[in-house]
């Protein structure tokens, strides 16, 4: 069974190993060679010191084995991350990461969410509720321009105070 836990600082190195994982492996067919490794080779942001310090991310693992990981601004209600070990897309982790992000973004009390999805995401995020406004290039921070989709999704009413 899935269980998920709250991230902390020290889960940084194992979470960003699979974070390069999945883009490795999942995002090689919408991406060029170059963007993939540049993208692969770039270290945590800095901002995942301040995430993680107010526990806005989630780790699911199974039997003690890491699955996947999600990270949710408090701050914005912006879904930062959402990456699944390559093993296991497919099979459930990133919904149930989703939706235990959208219980604490109605904590907050958030009337939307909002993400930018790479182009392999983009149908899971769909399959989640979120809407493409947008086709955009995102600044990655590692200084490459990837195509991405802007995406919203609007919160229940009933978790709206």
């Amino acid at each position: 069974m899935i269980e998920l836990k709250p991230g902390n600082m020290s889960d940084i190195p194992l979470l960003w190993s699979l974070r390069t994982r999945a883009v490795r492996q999942l995002c090689a067919s919408h991406y060029s060679p170059e963007q993939v490794e540049i993208w692969s080779e770039s270290p945590p942001p800095e901002s995942y010191l301040r995430l993680f310090a107010t526990r806005c991310a989630l780790v699911a693992q199974e039997d003690g084995q890491l699955l996947g990981y999600g990270i949710l601004d408090r701050q914005s209600g912006e879904v930062i991350a959402v990456f699944v070990e390559p093993a296991h897309a497919g099979q459930g982790v990133g919904k149930r990461l989703m939706d235990s992000l959208e219980t604490i973004a109605a904590e907050e009390h958030f009337t939307r969410l909002y993400l930018y999805a790479s182009l392999n995401a983009a149908d899971f995020y769909r399959a989640m509720g979120f809407v493409a406004i947008r086709d955009e290039a995102y600044e990655h921070p590692s200084g490459i321009a990837l195509r991405s989709l802007y995406m919203e999704r609007m919160m229940p009413m009933e978790s709206v105070h």
